[in-house]
């Protein structure tokens, strides 16, 4: 708690020195109507590039969780020097405002859930966004394959209606390709698609022409 009354005293002091100059330019104001004055004052002292870089982040996480690196990336776009933008970071994550690990779990139960998307692609999501290895491999251990298998083919059925009428090839490629597209893998995608299929009274023997034993 001490912490975060720390960081927004850069607030406080600015807001303060925002009011002595509102309240000087007020009774000047009452000479000369807030001329140019009044400009200066709302105008105030440039920022430190630490004020900057907190003030970036904190716009950026109002709008959604943010990872260290995507944080970082937004800083050195916007000029903020390493230096500074390394200690605001590092206190940022002090103070709980950046967890790469709550993201990562976060982000892997609003993708899978929301998405459909199997273990490999959220991976690949968060990799790209700049999340560690050793933090991801946690994040979608928390997916064991009995989910995966069962999202898969919650996928399935719910696009089978829609590929009826399609020839056999066609219709069993594009299933299998919609699952590979979400990262699941070959095998899983082939079996959940055929269990499916049989289900819906398609003759194994014909199957087997066009997908492996699986």
């Amino acid at each position: 708690m001490t912490r975060r009354t720390d960081w927004s005293g850069s607030e406080d002091v600015t807001s303060g020195a925002a009011g002595e100059a509102e309240d000087r330019s007020g009774r000047k104001g009452r000479k000369n109507g807030g001329g140019p004055t009044s400009s200066r004052a709302e105008t105030g002292p440039p920022r430190t590039p630490e004020e900057q870089a907190r003030a970036i982040c904190l716009r950026l996480l109002t709008g959604s969780p943010r990872t260290r690196k995507q944080l970082g990336d937004a800083l050195h776009q916007r000029g903020i020097p390493e230096e500074a933008a390394e200690e605001v970071l590092s206190r940022f994550e002090d103070v709980g405002l950046i967890d790469d690990a709550a993201f990562a779990d976060a982000w892997v139960e609003s993708r899978h859930h929301g998405r459909g998307l199997a273990r490999r692609a959220l991976a690949r999501e968060l990799r790209t966004k700049g999340v560690d290895s050793a933090v991801i491999d946690v994040a979608v251990s928390r997916l064991d394959s009995d989910q995966e298998e069962s999202t898969a083919r919650e996928l399935v059925d719910r696009k089978l209606r829609t590929t009826r009428g399609l020839d056999r090839e066609k219709r069993l490629r594009r299933l299998a390709s919609m699952l590979a597209r979400k990262g699941y893998s070959e095998g899983l995608a082939l079996r959940v698609v055929r269990r499916a299929l049989e289900e819906e009274g398609e003759d194994p023997e014909l199957l087997d022409h066009h997908l492996p034993d699986v």
